[in-house]
């Protein structure tokens, strides 16, 4: 398996330091707002990662931190007069769902900032005592870029370019602020109730120190494989190597992966253009989680994604084509004689492609020549030498990276709302009366509540949203 190393900017293999465990850290959430499309590119594309590495044959330990103070959450909490606490929560569910949503496998540990100020302050104290950090007159704490000397080898920044000397108290600034960065802010007016005792007077932690304090906690002072959006690269990624390695003297990371923007329509994402989505935005317009995830991830993780409405509609096209498919194999009676050379070939190229640095867009062209091979066998009139289990097989070790392919045999029986039913009554009634009108009318209406409906020549069927 090969990826390409932001740090060394060169693909290579992706090994694992000891135990043949990949401990991974993926830069989560700040819980101050429902996650959008564009978080999710990330969080979908770390998780083809995750189930690449597994496909190996290797394991996983993954931490994805959930950011529940910073400047965003402390202004959203004191807004609304609510705790910090209650009004992270609202968000943190809500990511979960959305995950579940995504069929994104869960992380190992998902570690909350708040959760954890003791261990943050124990690495500031650290660098204090190295003379790598120094307090203010503004009583926040600073970590000295200058005492640093491997500062910017990630970003590769030229410092004879760069405006350098400043503080950066906020907790994101840009390439042209490259200054001592805050581990410790001091308490003010603005953070209302926010805040914790330490050695320094009271405040809260500063955004950078929360990763590194948290991903060694669970996987180490050095581990195998840090990633994140690009956006994240500088100056959070930067800040987390060098507060770790300034404290502990040992490499903290030996890769790292940074996916590309997502953009919408060709434009930058925004609220002011009016093409700013979450997840559940994409949901209330009748679209899947499987199909949201089929788009997000269809596309090379370090290439940018434009993401359009018509590439969701084309996503259930093409879903439909592979269940359609996976249904008739399905049917077919299981133990021919045959060695289905056509599904190994597909699946040796699919692994080819996705670990040549998660080449998704190759792997899914595997994919569907499975699709269209399995098509023509089984339409041919002598299928003598089809395996019916071992194109099964071949689907079925596919989606363990794709997570997107609906095995209809594998579904669990659920039970429909009675309001649901009641819904679905009505619309059979008007479908019998050929009233179509009321009949799109209704199953709109089953879609927002939660359920799709399917027609076939037995009638309609309804399954939950996936």
């Amino acid at each position: 398996m090969n990826v390409f190393n932001s740090l060394s900017r060169r693909v290579e293999a992706l090994e694992p330091l000891a135990d043949n465990t990949i401990r991974l850290y993926t830069c989560g959430p700040t819980v101050y707002n429902f996650a959008h499309i564009g978080n999710f590119r990330a969080y979908t594309f770390e998780d083809v990662l995750r189930r690449v590495i597994q496909f190996n044959g290797m394991k996983v330990r993954q931490v994805m931190n959930l950011t529940d103070v910073d400047d965003k959450t402390i202004r959203g909490a004191n807004a609304q007069g609510v705790a910090l606490t209650a009004y992270t929560k609202t968000y943190k569910d809500a990511f979960f769902a959305d995950l579940k949503r995504l069929n994104v496998q869960p992380a190992e540990v998902y570690p909350a900032a708040t959760d954890h100020i003791p261990e943050m302050i124990a690495l500031v104290e650290k660098l204090m005592a190295k003379g790598v950090a120094y307090q203010s007159d503004d009583k926040s704490v600073y970590f000295k870029v200058r005492e640093f000397p491997g500062y910017g080898k990630l970003a590769h920044i030229d410092f004879d370019h760069q405006q350098t000397g400043l503080r950066c108290a906020a907790d994101e600034y840009d390439k042209e602020n490259v200054g001592d960065f805050a581990l410790w802010k001091a308490w003010e007016p603005s953070d209302g109730p926010v805040g914790w005792d330490s050695p320094w007077g009271r405040g809260r932690p500063g955004w950078h120190i929360e990763c590194s304090a948290m991903s060694m906690k669970y996987l180490g002072e050095t581990f195998d494989l840090h990633t994140g959006g690009i956006d994240n690269l500088f100056p959070h990624h930067e800040n987390e190597i060098a507060q770790a390695e300034a404290a502990t003297g040992k490499p903290f990371v030996k890769t790292w992966m940074h996916c590309a923007h997502l953009r919408v329509n060709g434009e930058k994402m925004s609220k002011s253009l009016g093409n700013f989505f979450t997840l559940r935005d994409l949901l209330d317009k009748g679209y899947t989680g499987r199909e949201i995830r089929y788009v997000l991830i269809n596309a090379h993780y370090r290439s940018g994604l434009n993401f359009a409405f018509s590439a969701l509609d084309d996503a259930r096209k093409s879903l439909a084509r592979i269940d359609a498919c996976v249904e008739k194999v399905g049917k077919w009676e299981s133990g021919k004689a045959g060695t289905c050379a056509f599904a190994q070939k597909c699946l040796d190229d699919f692994t080819a492609a996705v670990n040549d640095d998660l080449n998704l867009p190759k792997a899914f062209a595997a994919l569907f020549e499975l699709v269209r091979e399995t098509n023509a066998a089984l339409a041919a009139a002598e299928t003598a030498g089809f395996d019916a289990g071992e194109v099964l097989r071949v689907f079925r070790r596919m989606d363990e990276v794709l997570g997107v392919i609906f095995f209809e045999n594998e579904k669990k029986a659920v039970e429909v709302p009675a309001d649901v039913q009641s819904l679905l009554d009505a619309r059979a009634a008007a479908r019998q009366a050929k009233n179509w009108a009321e009949s799109d009318r209704l199953r709109d209406v089953i879609a927002a509540a939660g359920w799709l409906v399917k027609d076939s020549k037995d009638g309609q069927s309804v399954s939950p949203k996936q």
